[in-house]
Order: structure tokens, then C-alpha cells, then sequence
């Protein structure tokens, strides 16, 4: 039997905020108000209760902070 497995390309793929957060070592509330204040990309809304950070935002994000 062949299986059918579809693997999505990291630059789109999602991060819940626990895992945003612990990619910085700062906790979910932080990433809320990095939002918030408009200094984190916005996550995306894919369900009523899903939310979410798309990777390839996140990596852009930490591109912009090397740069400047």
C-alpha cells in the first residue's frame, strides 16, 4: 500500500504562541505584547480558536532586527 504524505515547506508553516515564545525564551503573554505594540508580526487567524505565526513572517522579522 502506497502512503500518501504531504510535507509543507517550513517557510509555510505555523507556530502556536507557546512555541513562538519559547523560541525567544520569553513567555506567551510577551509575545502578545510584542504584538500589540506592534514590535512582533501579526499571527494569523486560521479558525475561530486557531491562532497562529506563520515561520516564514517570524524569520523576515528576525532578518529586519539584523539589519538595522
Amino acid at each position: 500500500m502506497q502512503q500518501n504524505t504531504t510535507h509543507t515547506a517550513p517557510e509555510q508553516s505555523f507556530l502556536t504562541v507557546k512555541a513562538t515564545a519559547s523560541r525567544f525564551g520569553v513567555s506567551p503573554a510577551t509575545v502578545w505584547r510584542w504584538v500589540r505594540n506592534g514590535r512582533f508580526p501579526a499571527p494569523v487567524r486560521l479558525s475561530d480558536n486557531c491562532t497562529r505565526w506563520r515561520i516564514a513572517d517570524i524569520t523576515a522579522w528576525e532578518n529586519s532586527l539584523e539589519t538595522a
